[in-house]
Protein backbone atom coordinates (compact mmCIF):
# COMPACT_ATOMS: atom_id res chain seq x y z
CA UNK A 1 0.00 0.00 0.00
CA UNK A 2 1.40 3.72 -0.93
CA UNK A 3 -0.30 6.22 1.05
CA UNK A 4 -2.11 5.95 5.29
CA UNK A 5 -3.68 9.28 6.10
CA UNK A 6 -4.57 8.93 9.14
CA UNK A 7 -7.10 11.96 10.46
CA UNK A 8 -7.38 12.28 13.95
CA UNK A 9 -10.96 14.00 14.63
CA UNK A 10 -12.71 15.59 17.74
CA UNK A 11 -17.02 16.59 16.79
CA UNK A 12 -16.62 17.35 13.09
CA UNK A 13 -19.44 15.42 11.46
CA UNK A 14 -20.20 17.82 8.67
CA UNK A 15 -16.37 17.78 7.67
CA UNK A 16 -15.85 14.15 7.07
CA UNK A 17 -18.18 13.41 3.93
CA UNK A 18 -16.95 16.45 2.34
CA UNK A 19 -12.97 15.56 3.43
CA UNK A 20 -13.27 11.68 2.59
CA UNK A 21 -14.57 12.69 -1.31
CA UNK A 22 -11.68 15.41 -1.42
CA UNK A 23 -8.81 12.64 -0.67
CA UNK A 24 -10.70 9.96 -2.49
CA UNK A 25 -10.27 12.43 -5.84
CA UNK A 26 -6.77 13.15 -5.31
CA UNK A 27 -5.84 9.27 -4.67
CA UNK A 28 -7.31 8.36 -7.85
CA UNK A 29 -6.33 10.77 -10.17
CA UNK A 30 -2.64 10.04 -8.92
CA UNK A 31 -3.43 5.92 -8.97
CA UNK A 32 -1.90 5.52 -5.58
CA UNK A 33 -3.10 3.05 -3.46
CA UNK A 34 -4.43 4.05 -0.05
CA UNK A 35 -6.35 3.61 3.73
CA UNK A 36 -8.06 6.29 5.58
CA UNK A 37 -8.10 6.07 9.33
CA UNK A 38 -10.22 8.08 11.44
CA UNK A 39 -9.69 8.52 15.05
CA UNK A 40 -12.62 9.26 16.67
CA UNK A 41 -11.48 10.66 19.77
CA UNK A 42 -14.72 10.63 21.43
CA UNK A 43 -16.77 12.67 19.97
CA UNK A 44 -19.81 13.98 21.28
CA UNK A 45 -21.66 14.68 17.84
CA UNK A 46 -22.19 11.99 14.92
CA UNK A 47 -18.62 11.75 13.95
CA UNK A 48 -18.27 7.80 14.46
CA UNK A 49 -21.73 7.29 12.69
CA UNK A 50 -20.60 9.01 9.75
CA UNK A 51 -17.37 7.29 9.82
CA UNK A 52 -19.31 3.98 9.50
CA UNK A 53 -21.20 5.07 7.07
CA UNK A 54 -18.33 5.81 4.98
CA UNK A 55 -16.88 2.54 6.19
CA UNK A 56 -19.58 0.61 4.16
CA UNK A 57 -19.33 2.93 1.20
CA UNK A 58 -15.92 2.24 0.54
CA UNK A 59 -13.53 -0.47 1.49
CA UNK A 60 -10.43 1.98 2.05
CA UNK A 61 -12.05 3.86 5.50
CA UNK A 62 -11.08 2.37 8.39
CA UNK A 63 -12.22 3.80 12.06
CA UNK A 64 -10.77 3.96 15.40
CA UNK A 65 -13.37 5.17 18.09
CA UNK A 66 -11.75 6.04 21.41
CA UNK A 67 -15.04 6.28 24.57
CA UNK A 68 -13.88 9.04 25.84
CA UNK A 69 -11.42 12.22 24.59
CA UNK A 70 -7.80 11.32 25.20
CA UNK A 71 -6.24 13.86 23.32
CA UNK A 72 -4.38 14.06 19.44
CA UNK A 73 -1.30 12.52 20.34
CA UNK A 74 -3.26 9.56 21.94
CA UNK A 75 -5.12 9.69 18.83
CA UNK A 76 -1.97 9.63 16.26
CA UNK A 77 -0.50 6.83 18.71
CA UNK A 78 -3.30 4.55 17.53
CA UNK A 79 -3.35 6.22 14.19
CA UNK A 80 0.05 4.96 13.54
CA UNK A 81 -0.07 1.26 15.31
CA UNK A 82 -3.14 0.70 12.39
CA UNK A 83 -1.19 2.51 9.53
CA UNK A 84 0.32 0.11 6.46
CA UNK A 85 1.11 2.48 4.02
CA UNK A 86 4.89 2.83 2.96
CA UNK A 87 4.18 6.50 3.62
CA UNK A 88 1.57 7.46 6.42
CA UNK A 89 0.31 10.95 5.82
CA UNK A 90 -1.21 12.90 8.82
CA UNK A 91 -3.90 15.56 8.76
CA UNK A 92 -6.60 17.62 10.88
CA UNK A 93 -10.28 16.78 9.59
CA UNK A 94 -11.84 20.26 10.07
CA UNK A 95 -10.61 20.63 5.93
CA UNK A 96 -8.01 23.64 6.99
CA UNK A 97 -5.26 21.35 5.48
CA UNK A 98 -5.65 20.36 2.02
CA UNK A 99 -5.54 16.94 0.35
CA UNK A 100 -3.86 17.90 -3.07
CA UNK A 101 -0.42 18.39 -1.49
CA UNK A 102 -0.32 14.82 -0.50
CA UNK A 103 1.26 13.48 -4.11
CA UNK A 104 3.61 16.16 -3.34
CA UNK A 105 4.63 14.98 0.25
CA UNK A 106 4.83 11.24 -0.98
CA UNK A 107 7.18 12.19 -3.37
CA UNK A 108 9.61 13.87 -1.27
CA UNK A 109 9.52 10.52 0.84
CA UNK A 110 9.90 8.07 -1.86
CA UNK A 111 11.92 10.63 -4.30
CA UNK A 112 13.89 13.05 -2.06
CA UNK A 113 14.33 10.69 0.16
CA UNK A 114 12.81 12.73 3.17
CA UNK A 115 12.33 10.91 6.41
CA UNK A 116 9.73 13.42 7.24
CA UNK A 117 8.21 16.19 5.91
CA UNK A 118 6.22 19.04 7.64
CA UNK A 119 3.82 21.89 5.91
CA UNK A 120 4.55 24.85 6.62
CA UNK A 121 1.10 27.37 6.63
CA UNK A 122 2.92 30.20 5.07
CA UNK A 123 -0.27 32.20 4.47
CA UNK A 124 -2.95 31.57 7.29
CA UNK A 125 -6.62 32.15 7.86
CA UNK A 126 -6.15 32.99 11.94
CA UNK A 127 -6.94 35.39 14.20
CA UNK A 128 -3.89 37.63 15.62
CA UNK A 129 -4.18 36.09 18.53
CA UNK A 130 -3.27 32.64 17.52
CA UNK A 131 -0.48 33.53 14.87
CA UNK A 132 1.53 35.91 16.91
CA UNK A 133 1.74 33.11 20.11
CA UNK A 134 2.20 30.39 17.35
CA UNK A 135 5.41 32.35 15.66
CA UNK A 136 7.14 32.55 19.16
CA UNK A 137 5.98 29.05 20.22
CA UNK A 138 7.91 27.87 16.83
CA UNK A 139 10.87 29.73 17.62
CA UNK A 140 11.80 28.20 20.62
CA UNK A 141 10.93 25.09 19.22
CA UNK A 142 13.35 25.75 16.67
CA UNK A 143 15.86 26.51 19.01
CA UNK A 144 15.38 23.73 21.30
CA UNK A 145 15.25 20.91 19.37
CA UNK A 146 17.91 22.09 16.91
CA UNK A 147 16.04 21.95 13.65
CA UNK A 148 15.86 25.14 11.92
CA UNK A 149 14.63 24.87 9.10
CA UNK A 150 11.04 24.08 10.22
CA UNK A 151 8.56 27.12 10.34
CA UNK A 152 5.66 25.52 12.06
CA UNK A 153 6.07 22.35 14.10
CA UNK A 154 2.56 21.60 15.07
CA UNK A 155 0.84 21.92 11.58
CA UNK A 156 -1.19 18.97 11.46
CA UNK A 157 -0.33 18.20 7.79
CA UNK A 158 2.80 15.72 8.11
CA UNK A 159 4.00 12.66 5.78
CA UNK A 160 6.69 10.16 6.92
CA UNK A 161 8.13 7.24 6.29
CA UNK A 162 6.42 4.39 7.80
CA UNK A 163 9.42 3.39 9.58
CA UNK A 164 9.50 6.48 11.53
CA UNK A 165 6.37 6.54 13.21
CA UNK A 166 6.79 2.59 14.33
CA UNK A 167 9.87 4.23 15.89
CA UNK A 168 8.64 6.97 17.66
CA UNK A 169 6.10 6.65 21.11
CA UNK A 170 4.16 10.05 20.76
CA UNK A 171 2.23 10.29 24.35
CA UNK A 172 0.61 12.81 26.38
CA UNK A 173 0.18 16.01 24.18
CA UNK A 174 3.94 15.30 22.67
CA UNK A 175 2.30 15.42 18.72
CA UNK A 176 3.62 19.29 18.66
CA UNK A 177 7.06 17.65 18.83
CA UNK A 178 7.25 14.99 16.27
CA UNK A 179 9.96 16.12 14.48
CA UNK A 180 11.62 16.22 17.53
CA UNK A 181 10.83 12.59 18.66
CA UNK A 182 12.12 11.61 14.86
CA UNK A 183 15.33 13.40 15.28
CA UNK A 184 15.86 11.89 18.49
CA UNK A 185 15.18 8.14 17.50
CA UNK A 186 18.12 8.90 14.79
CA UNK A 187 15.77 10.36 11.82
CA UNK A 188 17.37 13.75 10.70
CA UNK A 189 16.01 13.71 7.39
CA UNK A 190 13.22 16.38 8.17
CA UNK A 191 11.98 18.60 5.45
CA UNK A 192 9.56 21.59 4.97
CA UNK A 193 6.90 21.98 2.05
CA UNK A 194 4.81 25.33 1.87
CA UNK A 195 1.13 24.33 2.17
CA UNK A 196 -2.45 25.94 1.44
CA UNK A 197 -4.30 27.08 4.77
CA UNK A 198 -8.29 26.98 4.49
CA UNK A 199 -10.43 29.06 6.66
CA UNK A 200 -12.45 26.47 8.78
CA UNK A 201 -15.94 25.83 7.10
CA UNK A 202 -17.72 23.93 9.99
CA UNK A 203 -17.60 23.68 13.85
CA UNK A 204 -15.50 25.34 15.81
CA UNK A 205 -11.72 26.15 16.59
CA UNK A 206 -10.47 23.45 19.51
CA UNK A 207 -7.76 25.98 19.96
CA UNK A 208 -7.08 27.53 23.52
CA UNK A 209 -4.39 29.32 25.10
CA UNK A 210 -3.49 26.79 27.56
CA UNK A 211 -1.67 24.84 24.64
CA UNK A 212 1.20 27.56 24.99
CA UNK A 213 1.85 26.81 28.29
CA UNK A 214 1.51 22.81 28.35
CA UNK A 215 3.56 23.32 24.99
CA UNK A 216 6.77 24.98 26.45
CA UNK A 217 6.55 22.64 29.86
CA UNK A 218 6.35 19.77 26.82
CA UNK A 219 9.07 21.18 25.35
CA UNK A 220 11.51 21.03 28.39
CA UNK A 221 10.25 17.91 29.37
CA UNK A 222 11.18 16.31 26.01
CA UNK A 223 14.77 18.05 26.05
CA UNK A 224 16.11 16.91 29.04
CA UNK A 225 14.76 13.12 28.43
CA UNK A 226 16.68 13.78 25.38
CA UNK A 227 19.84 15.20 26.87
CA UNK A 228 19.65 13.14 30.78
CA UNK A 229 17.15 10.70 30.32
CA UNK A 230 19.39 7.67 30.48
CA UNK A 231 22.00 9.39 32.50
CA UNK A 232 20.24 11.50 35.00
CA UNK A 233 23.31 11.84 37.26
CA UNK A 234 25.70 13.76 35.11
CA UNK A 235 23.16 16.66 35.39
CA UNK A 236 21.48 16.40 38.92
CA UNK A 237 25.33 15.23 40.68
CA UNK A 238 26.82 17.75 38.40
CA UNK A 239 24.99 20.05 39.82
CA UNK A 240 24.75 19.00 43.45
CA UNK A 241 28.48 18.34 43.89
CA UNK A 242 28.84 21.98 42.62
CA UNK A 243 26.13 23.62 45.29
CA UNK A 244 28.06 21.12 48.20
CA UNK A 245 31.53 22.14 46.80
CA UNK A 246 30.63 26.26 46.95
CA UNK A 247 28.33 25.54 50.44
CA UNK A 248 31.56 24.05 51.81
CA UNK A 249 34.10 26.66 51.23
CA UNK A 250 31.38 29.11 51.90
CA UNK A 251 31.07 27.35 55.60
CA UNK A 252 35.07 27.15 56.07
CA UNK A 253 35.35 31.24 55.22
CA UNK A 254 32.61 31.68 57.86
CA UNK A 255 34.82 29.82 60.42
CA UNK A 256 38.42 31.30 59.19
CA UNK A 257 37.05 34.13 59.71
CA UNK A 258 36.33 34.12 63.12
CA UNK A 259 39.26 32.19 64.15
CA UNK A 260 41.23 35.17 62.52
CA UNK A 261 39.11 37.77 64.45
CA UNK A 262 39.93 36.20 67.73
CA UNK A 263 43.84 35.89 67.41
CA UNK A 264 44.16 39.23 65.97
CA UNK A 265 41.96 40.45 69.05
CA UNK A 266 39.10 41.76 66.97
CA UNK A 267 35.51 41.65 67.69
CA UNK A 268 33.95 38.65 66.84
CA UNK A 269 30.69 36.95 66.87
CA UNK A 270 29.39 33.43 66.72
CA UNK A 271 29.06 31.53 63.88
CA UNK A 272 25.66 31.00 64.39
CA UNK A 273 24.95 34.21 64.56
CA UNK A 274 25.71 35.05 60.76
CA UNK A 275 23.17 34.68 58.35
CA UNK A 276 26.05 33.48 55.73
CA UNK A 277 26.28 30.68 57.65
CA UNK A 278 23.20 29.50 56.91
CA UNK A 279 23.23 30.17 53.52
CA UNK A 280 26.30 28.44 52.98
CA UNK A 281 24.39 25.22 55.09
CA UNK A 282 21.33 25.70 52.91
CA UNK A 283 23.07 25.38 49.65
CA UNK A 284 25.15 22.15 51.17
CA UNK A 285 21.93 20.49 52.11
CA UNK A 286 20.79 21.07 48.47
CA UNK A 287 23.50 20.10 46.86
CA UNK A 288 23.15 17.01 48.44
CA UNK A 289 19.79 16.30 47.68
CA UNK A 290 20.08 16.97 44.20
CA UNK A 291 23.30 14.68 44.19
CA UNK A 292 20.71 12.00 45.82
CA UNK A 293 18.14 12.72 43.19
CA UNK A 294 20.55 12.19 40.44
CA UNK A 295 21.67 8.99 42.02
CA UNK A 296 18.35 7.62 42.21
CA UNK A 297 17.23 8.93 39.23
CA UNK A 298 20.33 6.56 37.78
CA UNK A 299 19.48 3.60 39.60
CA UNK A 300 15.84 3.99 38.20
CA UNK A 301 17.09 4.23 34.36
CA UNK A 302 19.50 1.34 35.10
CA UNK A 303 16.74 -0.76 35.65
CA UNK A 304 13.85 0.88 33.03
CA UNK A 305 13.19 -1.57 30.45
CA UNK A 306 14.38 0.54 27.75
CA UNK A 307 17.60 1.54 28.81
CA UNK A 308 19.45 -0.74 25.69
CA UNK A 309 16.24 0.23 22.86
CA UNK A 310 18.85 1.33 20.43
CA UNK A 311 17.56 2.44 16.62
CA UNK A 312 19.35 0.10 14.39
CA UNK A 313 18.77 0.71 10.66
CA UNK A 314 20.14 -2.23 9.14
CA UNK A 315 21.78 -5.33 10.19
CA UNK A 316 23.91 -8.20 7.56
Amino acid sequence: MDISVVIPLYNEEESLPELHAWIKRVMDKNGLSYEVIFVNDGSTDHSWQVIEQLATQSEHVKGIKFRRNYGKSPALYCGFEKAQGDVVITMDADLQDSPDEIPELYRMITKDGYDLVSGYKKKRYDPLSKTLPTKLFNATARTVSGIKNLHDFNCGLKAYRREVVKNIEVYGEMHRYIPYLAKNAGFKKIGEKVVQHQARRYGTTKFGLNRFVNGYLDLISLWFLSKFGVKPMHIFGFLGSLMFVFGFIAVVFVGAHKLYAMYSGLPYTLVTDSPYFYLALTTMILGTQLFLAGFLGEMIARNAPERNNYQIEKEL
